[in-house]
């Protein structure tokens, strides 16, 4: 199998509805499941200097590391993930 990060992008102060929701999806990945986690406070080193980074619907606010076969699987298994703005799948080298 090979390895992918998910990564969530977006933040809303969650519901006990939405943590419901969260939960269930962990539930049903825990199987594929290598890591996860969640980021605070970040910042952003550019060419155009150090800026804190928001904590909006433009953050980065988690990873889950799973295994798949494919990347078809991938994101299969992510698509009943309740992301606030959207998800990203890479696969990992």
């Amino acid at each position: 199998m090979k390895k992918y990060m998910i990564l969530h992008f977006g933040f809303e102060q969650p519901t006990d509805e939405v943590m419901k929701e969260w939960n269930q999806w962990f539930e049903s990945i825990k199987d594929r499941q290598l890591d996860q986690g969640g980021f605070m406070n970040g910042r952003e080193i550019s060419k155009s200097g150090l800026q804190e980074l928001s904590w909006d619907s433009d953050c980065i606010t988690g990873y889950n590391i799973i295994e798949a076969e494919t990347i078809d699987e991938a994101v299969g298994l992510a698509q009943s993930n309740p992301f606030i703005s959207s998800v990203r799948i890479y696969e990992l080298r």
